[in-house]
């Protein structure tokens, strides 16, 4: 998703950390399907976070970041053109604060997940009875352990907590250790000896390289391997949060498992599982992690698995809307009745100068030194100084290693791409673009499959409109058939697919030569797309040209304050929170809708539907600035 909804210009994004976090890619497959998921074949789950992998700079301050998006994508651009309904549009503000879009995943059984106990389940006799070890609880004293606690917040201004081993033993010693470390996450410890006294020392070591392999815990038969618990997280990407939790928990990110990422500028609810880490541990990091929230624990004996989860419940504000109520009304009824055209989103295409779907195209088209072009070649609009640099220098010289040094993080896709070019030559590119997560590269023909999909749905609709003809596609099992006249008399809008661009699709008979036509004009063949590096070679898969979506109900309130939340989430209702009072006489309005949507589309598309308006961040950005100017 890099899905960055929608961000406006005018609010700061990101918050502090403890700690920081490193990425960590997942690896989609080729094999041609029905779009479900994200990680099976290119279709990101609703609006959630894809790697954008062209910035090396995560996060930019509003003015620059307005002024870089002077620079972006609109709608039109990546073949968003149509709308299914007559109703008229109206305008509004789109995340103006990362509150107004909060996220629900629909698990496997149909359940909406919320984050509503916080509390550690209690076990059967037997695995207690399996427990009857040392305690490390015992070990401890209360002043001991409240030292500790300030020092894992930070509160501790000597940045280390020093106790006497006063019986001293290995044993002892032992049990000191492993208290520390199982009731007090992300602090290490070590044995220090002061004037014939021995001492066990705490410090704070997360984040300074503590990926060791998972520490051996007893772990009684009778529980299951694998804790699943409600992630709740505001304003940070799935895989940034469990880079967080690795971290104090002193284990690999490959232990978590999850069924979707969500997105960053959102508040948002998922299901977690992790491999044999305890309630215990998991909870005691609600006492130091900030917006992150850890509940609702279980054991089971299974892990999580991408693409499980039925869809996600969203409840979205739109502020400052310019519509009356009769027009909500009618664009609220279109939405509920009819859908919308289930188009990539803007964050497919990313949100730089270079649009991603240029990047796949080079590639797919084979010529790699376009590819190497477009990744650093200098492009309008701001970035980071260190990153204007490095484009600068490879621009001047074409020099990889001295380029890469003007980059202080080399994990970027920039800093990936030199370092592959510095190692194996600027003749060997296919190789050097390797270095780059598989994932990463495999966005970039995604992007470009994308494109090519929301423009030949634009095409058709615009020839058919919203009903069924003949040569359209509809899907009996994985398979695609054509429709005769006949059989499209007794077919709806909401039957017919479209297929990505591949080698293992059909396309419709009405407009077949169309994609002919437009990957031609990008100097490809449609009837070889396969590629000679096997990664590169996508099948092709189908998509629902609309969505319908479920649960749908809103609301048009008041309010005079324009920082105050306007959704009352779950950790709000846990802590006993009010929730938001609205003035019917109050200065300003807002929609606050509440849908759900499968897996593989897109919520800002739904919007998109609703207000008629651009979602580009283009666009977005300069409603925001007038909106608060």
């Amino acid at each position: 998703m890099a899905e960055s909804e929608p961000t406006p210009a005018s609010i700061q994004v990101g918050e502090k950390r403890g700690c920081p976090e490193d990425e960590e890619e997942s690896t989609p497959s080729k094999k041609p399907r029905v779009e479900s998921d994200h990680k099976n074949g290119g279709a990101p789950h609703q609006d959630e976070e894809e790697p954008e992998g062209e910035a090396c700079d995560e996060e930019e301050d509003g003015d620059t970041f307005a002024d870089m998006m002077k620079h972006g994508l609109t709608e039109l651009d990546v073949g968003i053109l149509k709308y299914v309904s007559d109703h008229e549009g109206f305008s509004g503000i789109l995340k103006e604060r990362y509150s107004d879009f909060v996220v629900h995943e629909i698990n496997k059984q149909g359940k909406v997940v919320h984050l509503d106990d916080l509390s550690v389940p209690v076990e059967s006799e037997e695995v207690h009875e399996a427990e009857q070890q040392p305690q490390e609880s015992d070990v401890l004293t209360e002043e001991q352990k409240k030292q500790l606690e300030e020092l894992q917040l930070f509160k501790n201004k000597e940045g280390n907590v020093s106790i006497e081993v006063v019986d001293d033993t290995k044993e002892k010693r032992t049990l000191v250790h492993r208290a520390i470390k199982v009731q007090f996450p992300g602090l290490e410890t070590k044995t220090e000896e002061k004037d014939g006294h021995k001492f066990i020392v705490a410090y704070h070591a997360a984040g300074k390289k503590a990926l060791a392999a998972p520490r051996k815990h007893f772990w009684p038969k009778t529980r299951g391997s694998f804790c699943h618990f409600v992630l709740y997280k505001e304003n940070k990407d799935t895989m940034d949060a469990i880079n967080v939790l690795s971290k104090f928990l002193r284990v690999r990110p490959n232990m978590f498992s999850y069924m979707g990422t969500k997105d960053k500028r959102a508040i948002t609810v998922q299901e977690i599982a992790v491999l044999k880490i305890t309630a215990e541990r998991l909870a005691h990091l609600n006492k130091c992690l900030m917006n992150l929230k850890l509940g609702n624990f279980c054991y089971k004996n299974h892990p999580l698995k991408l693409g499980e989860l039925q869809g996600n419940h969203f409840t979205v504000v739109i502020r400052n809307i310019s519509g009356t109520d009769e027009q909500v009304h009618r664009a609220m009824t279109s939405l509920k009745q009819t859908g919308f055209i289930n188009y990539y989103g803007m964050q497919r295409f990313g949100t730089t100068a270079v649009p991603t779907h240029q990047v796949g195209r080079a590639i797919l088209k084979n010529d790699w030194n376009e590819v190497v072009d477009l990744i650093l070649k200098p492009r309008p609009g701001a970035e980071k100084e260190y990153v204007v640099r490095c484009r600068e220098e490879w621009a001047k010289n074409r020099d990889p290693e001295a380029a890469l040094k003007k980059l202080p993080n080399k994990r970027c896709v920039e800093g990936q791409l030199l370092r592959g070019l510095a190692m194996y030559g600027k003749k060997n590119i296919v190789t050097a673009f390797g270095l780059i997560p598989r994932n990463n590269r495999l966005m970039y023909i995604h992007s470009y499959q994308s494109m090519v999909w929301n423009s030949m749905v634009s095409r058709r609709i615009e020839a058919f409109g919203l009903k069924a003809v003949e040569g359209d596609l509809v899907l009996r099992g994985a398979a695609a058939q054509i429709l005769s006249a006949e059989e499209a008399e007794s077919r709806s809008i909401h039957d017919i697919v479209m297929p990505l661009p591949g080698f293992d699709v059909i396309y419709p008979t009405h407009h077949g030569d169309g994609y002919r036509e437009l990957l031609s004009a990008d100097g490809l063949d449609i009837d070889n797309m396969r590629h000679k590096v096997k990664d590169y070679s996508l099948a092709g898969a189908y998509r629902r040209i609309l969505i319908r979506p479920s649960d749908v109900s809103w609301e048009v309130i008041q309010y005079d304050d324009p920082r105050i939340p306007l959704v009352h989430t779950d950790f709000e209702k846990l802590e006993n929170k009010p929730a938001p009072i609205f003035n019917k006489e109050g200065k300003y309005r807002a929609l606050r809708m509440e849908f759900s949507l499968p897996p593989s589309t897109y919520a800002t598309m739904a919007i998109r539907e609703v207000l008629k308006l651009d979602t580009s961040i283009k666009k977005q950005t300069q409603l925001n600035t007038t909106w608060f100017n």
